[in-house]
């Protein structure tokens, strides 16, 4: 928009609704030489609605959705916006600027319980504070999708408007003297086009109108009136019990509404020439036609006339510019194959003569006899009917005399309503003495009377003092009614931000009171005749949490308190779901979501499981579940922090037994090991690839995990891999032979792979560990996890020497044995990606680590016997000369061979070797 001129207006200045990068909507103003970021301005805070920017005269209008609900704020000239206040349960959910005329908005509102119409609101000078004028206005669907709305201002006479009000179920047309403060109506014509009587009785019958405007200029729309022929009407209808699409006849009012005539009995466009002293009517139709129709006295008589020789499929008319003219133009065509044909007819030859003083009459505005319209007397003068002269330059009212002012020119005020008795009184929403809440002791106020005069109404004296609000002292009170809301309104703030609270009091004088915060961190302030609240009081948290922040406002006269719940968070910025590799049917798994930084504040976790449709929801980061089917399962956790959701998606090998073999590496590969997740997944690929090269076993029986943590291991998982039908399902044998297939072709070195050009890996075999299988994603702690992992190892080796004396296989067996509860499994629940601060309640028991029937047979290492600890009350070793070879022995401690040793009499570097790990 282009600013316009006039007072305070800058003819430069243009009003743009400006695009973000990040998809938002801002209103900002500039100058047309330059518009650089440096000198824009922003006279709304904050962003606003796309494509709900008006500047309309002295009004600049926007649009800001929050809550599900539009808001609309007004700026009058150009000042601070303020929101517009319409009656409280109105609750819009569209609103059109109709009309700025005259320091005054027209609004067309569509309320929560409305489809099909809109309700019409009028405002105060400042556009601010609405009050209702018509309910239940109908409204269509433009060409273009637009919405029009059934409301036509009246040319040349301010104030007045027509109207179609749906009322139960049917359409009829309503007319205004007085913007909406009276409705009224139209009488039907008393005769038909063949002079025959119309008997149509109000309010069961009357005149109903098409008041839709042609969007295009080459035509006309259903109704016209001029600026410089006040008092015609021209429109399109019926007469009935309503508004019909069909037996449209055309009708002229020369009298500004009062009274009505039948002009034709189709459709016509008309147009206006010489001021309205000349009316020319076309024809509506699909037909060619040569004649048009022209009347000298406002429709009173028609005289028909040719324009053209051959008959014309006419497209459109258009009047030439000018208050004088008596010129227009018809576009047609001859054929459908033809091209345009621009007819020019002018009329000027009709009239042999100006119009002189004497051919004019004096005529008053009036509305059904009442004179007085907008508070005053306004006389016009119109050419005798009689007189065929030309009019030329429009001369406007003759003259205009003010009325005293009686109660019709006064309307209901912001939150009163007009009763059966013609009185207005407060809504049950509404409390009077609101008016007074910003007003402190000393002060004074406009004390509303439930009336305001109409807008633009010219009327003095009368009742004008009885019904105009008075000055008042501002009361003390005491307060009531205190709320305590953050400037945006969110109940959400950022850590290290500021946040600032707005305190609002329905009664009494902030300004004089003593205001007392409760931040709810700690920190508290008090405020003693504060001299403004308008910028809120600022407080910045340091720490994440829910916060009750609580206000006391206090006088002489007594006290009120609020309370408010702030939800503080800093941003969330990685999410890490930490879950086992793989795991038995029917077995719990636990899963857990891994935050950075760990504390973020209130949290929802939404969790996918497969192909589900419906989500789980928590408010915890960790949960139990199992899986009743084989195969490869997703599992996706979506973290809510705020307005950020992250998540991340990981997948869960389900079988009903598989093996499991620990690799170890080159030493080298520690070199290049920076322990964070996605260096161990592309590792854990690469392994993949170099073990189903050197074996040709399918990749769908292998699966590869590599651990964090140095020096670098990885998880060898064997699956029993079978395909989308069902069958070829590999049994415990067929897993033996690829375990030993593996297991040669580790021991032959024929596994490895190239890190990069020149650093080549071997991929070895080792033995089970009681380490579990975890994931660290916050790499900086990689260090301290390790220490961790260290002290586990070590304690674990000690108990399960201490408890068990058995064999311990290097190849670890899994399966599902159900209702054998002496048996014992190793559960890969327990090989789980680790968080950090890891319980030593979440690691892994002894007796899942160990499987008392297994028994594998030793790859020419010597070992000791470990006794399962329920068949005795101690765990012995029995020393042999192989043992000693292979673990050494304590300092100053030299066993015979066969002697009994308790494993917590050796060094901790014997008891690590003791065990093959």
């Amino acid at each position: 928009y282009r600013s316009m001129m006039g007072p305070g207006r800058e003819p430069d200045l243009v009003h743009l609704e400006a695009k973000t990068v990040d998809g938002h909507a801002q209103y900002i103003t500039c100058k047309m030489q330059n518009c650089s970021e440096a000198t824009r301005s922003k006279p709304f805070p904050g962003y606003i609605d796309h494509n709900s920017l008006i500047v309309q005269d002295d009004y600049v209008f926007v649009q800001l959705t929050s809550g599900g609900r539009p808001h609309y704020y007004v700026s009058y000239r150009r000042n601070a916006f303020a929101q517009m206040k319409l009656p409280k349960y109105s609750l819009p959910k569209d609103m059109h600027v109709i009309s700025t005329d005259e320091n005054q908005v027209f609004a067309a509102v569509q309320e929560w319980n409305q489809n099909d119409t809109y309700n019409l609101y009028i405002s105060d000078t400042r556009g601010v504070y609405f009050t209702l004028a018509l309910e239940n206005v109908k409204s269509s669907q433009g060409q273009e999708g637009n919405v029009m709305i059934d409301l036509y201002e009246v040319a040349g006479i301010k104030g007045m408007f027509l109207a179609n009000k749906k009322i139960d179920n049917q359409v009829k047309t309503f007319i205004t003297y007085n913007k909406g403060r009276d409705w009224s109506l139209l009488q039907a014509p008393d005769t038909d086009l063949r002079g025959n009587p119309i008997h149509c009785l109000l309010p069961y019958c009357s005149l109903h109108l098409h008041l839709k405007v042609s969007e295009n200029p080459y035509t006309s729309g259903n109704i016209a009136s001029r600026e410089t022929a006040p008092s015609i009407i021209v429109a399109s209808g019926n007469v009935g019990t309503e508004l019909s699409d069909s037996d449209i006849s055309m009708f002229v009012s020369s009298d500004a509404g009062n009274t009505w005539r039948q002009i034709f009995e189709e459709e016509h466009s008309v147009l206006y020439l010489d001021q309205g002293g000349v009316l020319v009517a076309m024809k509506h139709t699909s037909l060619p036609i040569r004649h048009l129709w022209l009347s000298f006295d406002e429709g009173r008589s028609w005289s028909k006339y040719s324009f053209t020789s051959l008959p014309l499929f006419v497209d459109g008319v258009l009047g030439e510019p000018g208050e004088e003219t008596l010129i227009m133009t018809v576009f047609g065509h001859f054929s459908h194959r033809s091209e345009w044909q621009l007819v020019k007819v002018d009329y000027k030859s009709i009239f042999d003569r100006r119009c002189a003083e004497e051919d004019y009459r004096p005529w008053q505005l009036h509305s059904q006899g009442e004179a007085c319209i907008m508070g005053a007397k306004r006389i016009y003068r119109k050419r005798k009917s009689e007189k065929k002269c030309m009019q030329g330059k429009y001369a406007g009212a003759m003259t205009s005399e003010p009325c005293v002012c009686t109660e019709a020119d006064f309307d209901c005020d912001y939150g009163y309503e007009r009763h059966s008795n013609g009185q207005c009184l407060p809504a049950f929403w509404y409390n009077p003495s609101s008016l007074s809440k910003d007003c402190s002791l000393g002060q004074s106020y406009l004390n509303s009377t439930g009336y305001r005069k109409v807008v633009s109404n010219n009327c003095t004296d009368g009742v004008r003092e009885r019904y105009t609000a008075k000055p008042q002292q501002c009361p003390g009170k005491a307060p009531q009614g205190l709320r305590v809301v953050t400037s945006d309104g969110k109940l959400t703030a950022e850590q290290g931000h500021n946040v600032t609270f707005l305190v609002q009091l329905e009664e009494g004088d902030l300004q004089r009171s003593l205001i007392q915060v409760d931040f709810g961190d700690g920190i508290a302030v008090s405020y003693a005749n504060l001299s403004s609240t308008e910028d809120g009081i600022k407080h910045i948290y340091q720490n994440v949490g829910i916060f009750r922040v609580t206000v006391l406002v206090e006088n002489s006269l007594g006290s009120d308190n609020a309370v408010l719940y702030l939800h503080v968070t800093c941003p969330l910025e990685h999410v890490h779901l930490s879950l086992p590799f793989v795991t038995t049917k029917n077995k719990e798994v636990n899963a857990t979501a891994v935050l950075w930084p760990s504390q973020v504040g209130t949290l929802t976790y939404v969790w996918w499981f497969g192909n589900n449709t419906e989500p789980l929801i928590t408010l915890e980061g960790s949960i139990t579940f199992t899986f009743s089917v084989e195969g490869m399962n997703t599992i996706t956790v979506q973290v809510s922090a705020g307005n950020t959701i992250l998540q991340d998606t990981k997948t869960i090998a389900v079988y009903e037994r598989f093996r499991s073999l620990r690799l170890s590496f080159s030493p080298n590969l520690d070199n290049y090991n920076p322990d964070i997740p996605e260096w161990r997944r592309d590792i854990s690929r690469v392994v993949k690839r170099a073990l189903v090269e050197a074996t040709g076993i399918s990749s769908k029986h292998i699966l590869v995990a590599v651990l964090p943590g140095l020096p670098t291991s990885a998880e060898l998982f064997i699956l029993p891999y079978q395909d989308a039908t069902g069958q070829n399902k590999r049994t415990a044998a067929d897993l033996e032979q690829i375990s030993e297939t593996l297991i040669q072709k580790l021991n032959q070195n024929l596994v490895h792979f190239e890190l990069k050009p020149g650093v080549q890996i071997l991929v070895h075999a080792a033995h089970l560990t009681a380490a579990p299988l975890v994931d660290l994603t916050p790499s900086h702690s990689g260090s301290a996890m390790l220490m961790l992992l260290s002290v586990v190892f070590v304690g674990l080796a000690v108990f399960v020497i201490y408890k068990f004396k058995r064999k311990i296989p290097g190849l670890n067996i899994y399966a599902q044995m159900q209702n054998e509860k002496d048996q014992e499994m190793v559960s890969p629940v327990s090989q789980r990606e680790s968080i950090p601060n890891v319980p030593q309640s979440e690691l892994m028991s002894p007796e899942q680590l160990v499987d008392e029937k297994l028994e594998v047979q030793p790859i020419e290492q010597p070992q000791a016997t470990v006794q399962n600890p329920r068949k005795g009350n101690a765990t012995k070793v029995v020393w042999t000369e192989d043992f000693q070879k292979a673990c050494g022995s304590p300092r100053g401690f030299k066993p015979r061979p066969g002697a009994e040793v308790f494993p917590q009499l050796l060094s901790p570097r014997a008891q690590k070797r003791s065990l093959p790990m």
